[in-house]
């Protein structure tokens, strides 16, 4: 589209103006702020050699999940009643355990329950923490007393005891046990999801978005969760670790899940009687476990570093091996020009480097 400018000179042809990119979903433009800051922390997550290492594990796992019934090369229950505690061989790649199940397959399948435990204990935890921490954060008063006197509550009793208590009296269903998991950690997201609410309900365009009458859920979900998203997104995927830890807790108490099926903890607690004579039958589960643990806990810190841009302990680090071995750059302002002799904004370089606050006198 074209059309006349206001130093349109007559005789002179119009120059063609392109109209900005409407958005696709009603949302914002292309190019958008929030936008923006996604690539860069996408950008910032892809720098991250560890968090990248982290990710490609992961994935490694998820895909072999996914691809179980394919790759596996038994299925995980099949028992070869002539070769029992078998030694890799072309046959049996990681050997046989004490009844003759293949390890490599018992491990392929065993990552189905793993991951899915871990990944569905991490949604169910976020989603009642969240609720939980923004109703309290949000409405204050007596609705935040009670539900943080809840959860001190839920906080004082050991989670490993309550987790036990409850499956030994519902029984150890599958269900059962992401349900008690993530009954037993959701109160460190509705603390994290309180204090973002405390800070953000203050905020101008939250008491705007009060004044022209928008409804309290609109303004909780659209204005405060939306805002809250980082942190909660970091937590989460940390939540992935613990919950896969403390099902291989239960597994291996014998309170986790069941035969027919498989996971890493049941391998481990079936290993117990032939640590002295193979010890291998735990060190391979024990392996999938620490490595999938770590990958998340990588990818965790990675999504942390990426998102929250008041993350500088790595420039503080940099910059106390610079001043230590007498590195530091040059003042930007030289002090005889009445200057300070500091960079503006670099306080706390400064002050690390022995100047004092930004804006003193320089000595």
């Amino acid at each position: 589209m074209s059309h006349p400018l206001p130093w349109h000179q007559p005789g002179l042809p119009d120059a063609p103006v392109q109209d900005e990119p409407a958005p696709a979903d009603g949302g914002e433009p292309a190019g958008a702020p929030g936008d923006i800051l996604w690539r860069i922390a996408l950008r910032r997550f892809m720098a991250n050699p560890w968090a990248v290492a982290g990710l490609l594990i992961l994935l490694f796992f998820i895909g072999v999940a996914v691809a179980a019934p394919w790759i596996a090369p038994y299925p995980p229950d099949q028992i070869d009643l002539l070769n029992p505690d078998a030694p890799p061989s072309a046959e049996h790649w990681l050997g046989t355990d004490g009844i003759g199940r293949d390890i490599l397959s018992r491990l392929i399948y065993g990552s189905r329950v793993s991951l899915v435990v871990g990944f569905s204990v991490a949604a169910g935890t976020v989603l009642l923490g969240s609720l939980v921490g923004a109703l309290a954060g949000y409405f204050g008063g007596w609705v935040d007393t009670v539900l943080m006197r809840l959860i001190d509550v839920m906080l004082s009793f050991p989670a490993l005891f309550l987790n036990i208590l409850v499956l030994a009296i519902f029984g150890t269903d599958f269900k059962y046990l992401i349900m008690i998991l993530v009954l037993t950690s959701w109160m460190g997201v509705a603390r994290l999801v309180r204090g973002q609410f405390l800070q953000l309900r203050e905020m101008q365009y939250v008491e705007a978005a009060r004044a022209i009458g928008t409804p309290a859920w609109q303004i909780i979900v659209h204005h405060l969760l939306r805002n809250a998203t980082a942190p909660l997104i970091v937590n989460a995927t940390l939540m992935i670790g613990g919950a896969i830890l403390a099902e291989s807790a239960l597994s291996f108490l014998g309170l986790g899940v069941q035969p027919p099926h498989t996971s890493w903890g049941q391998m481990l607690n079936n290993a117990q009687q032939y640590m002295l004579t193979n010890p291998m039958l735990a060190v391979y589960p024990g392996a999938c476990i620490f490595l999938t643990v770590l990958a998340v806990n990588f990818v965790g810190d990675g999504i942390r570093d990426a998102l929250d841009p008041r993350q500088k302990e790595r420039v503080r680090r940099r910059w106390r091996v610079a001043v230590a071995f007498g590195r530091a750059p040059a003042p930007a302002v030289p002090a005889a020009a009445g200057g300070s002799g500091i960079r503006p904004g670099d306080g706390e370089v400064a002050r690390l480097a022995g100047h004092g606050e930004a804006g003193g006198d320089g000595r």
